[in-house]
């Protein structure tokens, strides 16, 4: 009855029948493809027995409802009709901002750790000569400064490969156009300013190093170019032939064509941002850190990449990174002080943390959607100081005179100007952002759960006894690195919604039993398997986030429902390699999913594990 009448009530709260496009569902959520996503009330939703948690995400209204997931999909099968393609997309039509926003983020998105590493590289470049560990005249500072150039150089070569991959164009003919638009001979010719011509046409002497846009559009055009000559190109030729016309096509409209327009647009969005800054200032950069935890949750800040990614003495970036450093401290404040004043225990360390992650690393996502976002009023708090603090930054025109994500640490991107006026007044962002956030924080206050509180909709019949009193060991089911569950970048697994446990980024393809039991699930789509122990420890391993699109596509399953397994027997063989390039994270969580039903779920303390050694410890 429980699955009928939240089957019933989801139903109603999406917008009933009439506006659902799709359903499925993965391991642990009813995936919605809706006609209107307005309709749905979010607030509702949560309060629905049996939903965990509500997240839109890739076109899909997610509906969390963790392992059950499967009789409620039934029971809504049962009263309603619709249509069960996993592939249905949405189909309503963004805005073209809203367009370019999304390609923006989703081609940037991979390439952030080589730019928080070049960036810090850069950083570090500020910092060493001025403590004079560093001669910024040796060949170590040169070599240095092109490790950290490299990755913002070759820019456009890196978001032909993650461009290829959105727009389904083949990646090497992307990245082989990147190389045209950056190749040596090129720039030698920009740099000589003498005309050129490409069969007798004008080549627009640009320089495409370090951008964005260009590329972007190259790609998105190349999709057409490639499916014509797909086409049109008779089969015992168009191995050779295909390629060849693709080259010469893209390359010739890349430099001619796409490469300027591409060069000026950028040059456009950098004039209507800068002007508008240099016209209110204070005002602008007051919103931007008011509402840059918004920004960063809708990844509308990598519209500006072309403005700050090219951050340098000679063009310092005067308005996102200024406004990400108010927000960026503010966000760990505001989880520092909830550390300090939680009571429960487990709040107090996923604050701590990520606290130490904003403040440190200039990486808020752990603190915005694990803590501040949940208790909503330390993110206002954060807010209000940044919009307070962002006015401080338009008024005194504070810049940032490289790129790196802002912290604590990368302070030193703030040193240049010819004084020390600049650093100065990033430090009193830094602690006025940090003080003030605290301060109303600590005022506002929060409601959180005490620590004994009973766990939302569960109920007696899906508690698991252990069978035993003492300590139950879990293996690890494949090798790699170890990863926190609480940086695990889905918010179903870093806030344990799904139950606690570990993360997994692995190097093998092989994914063996970590103990004896039995096999409770092999999900349909191969990336997921749930099993139980012989002590009755419920297990599930996620191979990989966001795989269930993939419809087992590179995944073997050895095993299904019902077999009893031993501990090293292999489960699943997955193609790591192909997943990586295909764009997705390989990330595995270890879930202990009736969690509730024991003491404490302790990881080992270890930064790498390999197969088959002791992982997790259960009490």
């Amino acid at each position: 009855m429980k699955y009928t009448n939240t089957a019933k009530e989801i139903l109603k709260t999406v917008g009933g029948e009439d506006n659902i496009e799709s359903l499925v569902h993965c391991m642990t959520r009813l995936r919605f493809v809706l006609k209107d996503e307005s309709q749905a009330d979010d607030a509702y939703m949560k309060n629905i027995p049996g939903v965990m948690g509500v997240m839109k995400k890739g076109g899909q209204y997610q509906v969390i409802m963790g392992n059950d997931v499967a009789s409620y999909f039934k029971e809504l099968q049962k009263i309603s009709t619709f249509s069960t393609n996993a592939n249905t997309t949405s189909s309503k039509k963004k805005n073209p901002f809203e367009a370019f926003v999304d390609i923006i983020s989703s081609c940037m998105s991979p390439l952030i750790p080589a730019l928080l590493g070049g960036g810090m590289i850069k950083v570090l470049l500020i910092l060493l000569p001025l403590m004079g560990l560093l001669d910024a005249k040796g060949q170590t500072y040169t070599i240095l400064a092109f490790f950290g150039d490299a990755p913002f150089y070759f820019l456009p070569i890196m978001l032909a490969y993650t461009a290829a991959i959105k727009f389904n164009v083949t990646p090497m003919l992307a990245v082989s156009v990147a190389g045209i638009m950056l190749h040596p001979n090129f720039v030698a010719m920009v740099t000589a300013g003498d005309p050129v011509f490409l069969f007798g046409i004008p080549v627009t002497l640009a320089s495409y190093s370090s951008s964005v846009i260009p590329i972007l559009i190259m790609v998105w055009l190349m999709q057409y170019i490639e499916s014509f000559f797909e086409k049109i190109i008779p089969t015992a030729i168009k191995s050779f032939m295909k390629p060849l016309l693709i080259i010469l096509i893209s390359g010739f409209l890349a430099l001619v064509v796409v490469g300027p327009l591409g060069t000026y647009a950028g040059e456009l969005l950098s004039t209507i941002i800068l002007g508008i800054q240099d016209k209110a200032g204070w005002l602008a950069l007051g919103l931007m850190a008011a509402f840059m935890p918004l920004i960063i949750m809708t990844g509308m800040h990598w519209a500006f990449a072309p403005i700050f990614l090219i951050a340098s003495p000679a063009t310092p970036d005067i308005l996102i990174l200024p406004a990400m450093l108010a927000s960026n401290i503010a966000q760990g404040a505001a989880t520092l002080a909830v550390s300090l004043k939680a009571k429960n225990k487990n709040l107090k360390q996923i604050s701590a943390a990520a606290s130490i992650s904003a403040l440190v690393a200039g990486v808020t996502e752990p603190a915005l959607y694990g803590v501040n976002l949940k208790l909503k009023k330390p993110l206002y708090a954060a807010m209000i100081s940044g919009g307070i603090v962002g006015i401080y930054i338009g008024i005194t025109g504070l810049k940032s005179f490289a790129f790196a994500v802002p912290s604590v640490v990368s302070l030193p991107q703030f040193i240049g100007g010819g004084s020390n006026i600049n650093i100065f007044n990033a430090l009193v962002v830094t602690v006025g952002s940090f003080l003030l956030t605290f301060i109303l924080t600590w005022i506002f206050g929060f409601d959180e759960e005490p620590e004994n509180a009973p766990v939302p909709n569960s109920e007696a019949e899906n508690t698991v006894q252990s069978g035993s009193g003492d300590t139950k060991k879990i293996a690890a089911p494949t090798s790699g690195k170890v990863v926190p569950l609480e940086k695990v970048a889905d918010t179903v697994f870093s806030e344990k919604m799904m139950g606690d446990g570990i993360a997994i980024l692995p190097d093998d393809n092989t994914f063996v039993a970590p103990f004896n039991g039995t096999v409770t699930t092999v999900f349909p789509t191969k990336h997921a398997i749930g099993l139980t122990s012989d002590s009755g420890i419920e297990l599930l391993i996620h191979i990989g986030l966001e795989t269930v699109s993939l419809d087992g596509k590179f995944f073997t399953t050895f095993v299904e429902a019902g077999d009893t397994i031993t501990e090293g027997q292999k489960l699943v063989e997955v193609a790591l390699d192909q997943l990586i390039a295909a764009g997705y994270d390989i990330t595995t969580p270890v879930i202990v999913t009736n969690t509730d039903a024991y003491i404490d779920i302790i990881s080992k303390d270890v930064t790498t594990i390999k197969k088959s050694e002791t992982i997790l410890y259960v009490v």
